[in-house]
């Protein structure tokens, strides 16, 4: 069996998108927790996958579904593309997330005659990991850079956004932005014990900024 690469994974996952999109599941019929059907998602993919490929299965030290690619797997919903993700980092918001992802975004759609649920693929899309950071945090560091602004600039800028740092971890990062300024990021990160990654913008985007591909769009 061949090495599972980036390539290979998005070619893959455009496939499998097509062949769910087709396939009735009695197992998920009623199902609402999306938690359950993000987990049978993930699952048929990676089972799909090592049936032609080696890699690296992610584990819950390695947080990430393909650590040796440095790609995580998110399903959502599209009725509210959103997930939750490992905190690790304040910085994660300004500079990503450290890794990419491949996100399903599918409608689920259940068949009261013959009690089967469809999982119809509607977009899957590969963000790179450079794009992972916040749009908002992103483009008004970028905005202030472009202005002049200078380290107290971005500390007051921080602490108004509410990024989850003290004052002196904030002067920190203030130094490490002016050193090395971020790219700008597309998905939304909100503050909670975990972060809140929000979607909508990276479907928006697919396919029209660098860093955001379109794997897969199904027909309208």
């Amino acid at each position: 069996m061949s090495d599972l690469t980036i390539e290979i994974l998005c070619s893959e996952a455009a496939n499998f998108s097509v062949w769910e999109s087709q396939h009735l599941e009695p197992s998920l019929y009623g199902v609402t927790d999306g938690k359950a059907v993000g987990t049978y998602l993930e699952h048929k993919f990676r089972t799909y996958l090592l049936a032609n490929y080696e890699f690296t299965v992610g584990s819950s030290a390695s947080g990430i579904d393909f650590p040796k690619l440095l790609v995580d797997m998110k399903v959502t919903s599209i009725r509210q593309p959103q997930s939750s993700c490992p905190f690790k980092s304040a910085r994660q918001k300004i500079y990503g997330l450290g890794y990419s992802l491949i996100i399903f975004v599918y409608e689920k759609l259940d068949d009261s005659v013959n009690r089967t649920s469809n999982l119809n693929i509607l977009h899957t899309i590969y963000l790179s990991a450079e794009r992972t950071a916040d749009f908002q945090m992103t483009r008004g560091i970028r905005h202030i850079l472009t202005n002049e602004g200078n380290q107290d600039d971005l500390v007051a800028f921080m602490l108004e956004r509410n990024l989850p740092v003290d004052e002196i971890e904030a002067y920190n990062i203030a130094d490490e932005i002016l050193a090395n300024p971020p790219l700008q990021g597309f998905l939304t990160i909100s503050n909670a014990l975990q972060w809140r990654l929000q979607y909508s913008r990276i479907i928006a985007y697919s396919g029209q900024e660098s860093g955001i591909i379109s794997v897969y769009k199904a027909n309208p």
